[in-house]
């Protein structure tokens, strides 16, 4: 299980009812298909060695004697095979019949969890035949395959593998999930980073739906996988019909599901590592840690990935999601600055405009804010600022933003004043350095401020997440402001806000929106060359799609940088070669954690998404950290 990923397998045989035999070589058959593409845990589903629809049949010595024989033809036929496998059947102990999960490895039964709720209404009537899980373990030496080993019934009983300790399974049965306190809460909060459910569940009208809501839910409450096998055909249509709908869920997203009225194997490689990190994370997720522990062996094996990693992971690859979302965060922003401008009865918000893509989405959000304050949008100070390296492109579209959008407006060239100071502090004009870029940004932000002040207002930054990641800000600069829109926005969703904004306006606003998003990306501090942007920012510290889905990896999933190579090189292939990708992701380290010291005293900001980097929020991190640990 490199990197914590590990295949799972749902299966859901064409059984015959009452036919253990026949029923067990088909079980065996799918279960070596399944290890031979790589599954290390194959489900299959409830009772499914003698089929659920037996009825009074389960109360035939002959049928519990051929599944316990069967189970022991599985067992013994399965035993060169890598991976767990659960079966459904039987058991009798104690006087009672037990509806249980068979858990077996490499010729071994690990043990029998028992199903701890019975339905026994509307069409089922388990508690004719069953008898509910009861606490503590029961001995059953009858399925041990060797007379002088005993193999335990229990509930309260989590598997886990020598290999790969992230590989923790946890049991539970088809009702037990549907109950108000499934068993598979208290498996998850004491170590189970996998949950298996072995399900007869039959199908009715709009069942389904609630049936994939329920497990999605559930993998998102518990901060895991969960492995849902259904009943399907060949149980009996008496009364009943089993769809055979399977589901493979992590922590709230569906990663494959079968379709329904067929069988067959569906899998999903699920990312354990990414349940632990995010239990690490949440410090609430914690259990009573006094189940019964089994341990057993396996391979760990390096997957051919078969997963799907969106290249842009903080926007929706769905047209109507990503409206929504856009729509929604737009929102959020303009509701945090209009509460922010309430608070301090300001009678202005200034912005630096420069027909950038950050300074235009900051401009967006200060007129939604104002709108919902019914305000006038003239209290908006629009200022675009010209310098050495103003393209006419973007201070044309700096313009026709604040006409259209009819917020006030000033042009103050600032060229003589920053000439004026690198005479002050003898720094010349041939040497294009830091000194020379800087003292640009920095002579804006105090132009923004003491207008901000002369106008009894405050300013507002338009620096997004990215930036604030790689620490491509001046500080002090643009670095600075009273109250920052854009500081849980990365690059690539600043991008879709704005095209979002640019689909609803018309005219010369619309024009100009749709030019600023075709405009390369520059803080424009060095001269054109013929008119046109010399500086392009991602040629400079990489493209921006790439360092979105560093950040996106290394601070809200805490992956290793060598995992986070490997899955970009799956989500960019055809896009970046494998040296690029390592290029950039070795800036993206260096620049994250040596410009941590701009993020230590960042301004106040609304948090949009799950990952910000505010030193008041989700990341909290000392600003002579290094990263010699952290290596590709």
């Amino acid at each position: 299980m490199k990197d914590g990923f590990l295949r799972v397998a749902s299966a859901t045989p064409h059984i015959k009812v009452a036919d253990c035999t026949g029923n067990s070589q088909k079980i065996i058959a799918m279960a070596k298909e399944a290890a031979e593409n790589g599954a290390s845990l194959v489900v299959f589903p409830e009772l499914c060695i003698t089929g659920y629809t037996c009825g009074d049949l389960f109360l035939q010595r002959a049928l519990l004697n051929s599944a316990e024989e069967n189970l022991k033809v599985i067992i013994n036929e399965t035993k060169e095979l890598d991976c767990v496998i659960l079966v459904g059947l039987p058991v009798r102990a104690n006087s009672g019949l037990y509806n249980c999960a068979a858990v077996i490895c490499h010729g071994d039964l690990l043990g029998l969890v028992p199903k701890k709720y019975i339905p026994n209404y509307s069409e089922f009537y388990e508690l004719r035949h069953f008898t509910p899980a009861k606490d503590g373990l029961i001995d059953v030496g009858m399925f041990s395959g060797e007379d002088t080993q005993w193999t335990e019934i229990g509930k309260n009983v989590i598997f886990e593998c020598i290999e790969m300790p992230e590989f923790k399974l946890g049991v539970e049965i088809c009702e037990d999930l549907w109950t108000a306190e499934p068993p598979s809460g208290k498996l998850a909060l004491n170590g189970a980073t996998i949950i298996a459910n072995l399900s007869a569940s039959d199908e009715v009208i709009g069942k389904a739906d609630y049936r994939r809501m329920l497990v999605k839910s559930q993998s998102a409450r518990l901060l895991s996988a969960y492995v849902y096998t259904s009943a399907g055909l060949g149980e009996s249509t008496q009364d009943l019909v089993f769809s055979g709908h399977n589901l493979i869920c992590e922590n709230g997203s569906i990663l494959a599901e079968s379709k329904r009225f067929e069988t067959g194997i569906i899998y999903a490689d699920v990312d354990l590592q990414k349940m632990e990190n995010e239990r690490a994370k949440a410090n609430t997720f914690v259990g009573e840690y006094n189940f019964e522990k089994v341990c057993f062996h396996l391979p760990v094996k390096d997957l051919n990935l078969n997963r799907h990693f969106s290249k842009t992971p903080f926007v929706p690859t769905n047209k109507t999601n990503l409206d929504e979302r856009c729509e929604e965060i737009l929102t959020i922003q303009a509701t945090g600055l209009a509460t922010r401008i309430q608070h301090t009865n300001v009678k202005s918000i200034v912005i630096g405009l420069s027909g950038g893509l950050d300074s235009t989405l900051a401009l967006i959000v200060a007129v939604h804010a104002m709108d919902m304050l019914k305000r006038d949008r003239k209290d908006i100070i629009a200022v675009t600022m010209p310098c050495f390296g103003t393209t006419k492109r973007t201070k044309s579209n700096a313009e026709i933003l604040a006409e259209s959008y009819g917020v006030s407006f000033k042009d103050i060239n600032i060229s003589k004043a920053v000439t004026q100071h690198f005479e002050d502090i003898g720094q010349s004009m041939e040497v294009l350095d830091v000194t020379f870029e800087n003292g640009q940004a920095r002579e804006r932000t105090q132009v923004l401020m003491d207008i901000a002040n002369k106008t009894g207002g405050f300013v507002i930054g338009t620096g997004d997440l990215s930036e604030l990641a790689l620490g491509w800000a001046t500080y002090n600069g643009d670095h600075m402001s009273m109250y920052a829109v854009n500081a849980s926005i990365p690059k690539t969703l600043v991008r879709h806000l704005t095209a979002f904004e640019a689909e609803h306006s018309e005219g010369n606003l619309k024009k100009a929106l749709l030019d600023i998003l075709d405009t390369p990306v520059s803080p424009e501090l060095l001269p054109p060359k013929d008119g046109e942007i010399s500086q392009k920012t991602e040629d400079l510290v990489g493209p921006y799609e790439l360092h979105d889905f560093f950040l996106y990896y290394l601070a809200r999933q805490c992956f290793t940088p060598k995992k986070i190579f490997r899955l970009a090189k799956i989500a960019f292939d055809g896009a970046y070669d494998d040296e690029t990708i390592r290029k950039w992701l070795k800036t993206f380290l260096r620049r994250f954690f040596s410009q941590q010291f701009k993020r230590s005293c960042l301004p106040d900001g609304p948090k949009v998404g799950t990952v910000t980097l505010s030193p008041r929020g989700d990341w909290r991190m000392p600003s002579d950290a290094v990263n010699s640990e952290f290596d590709i």
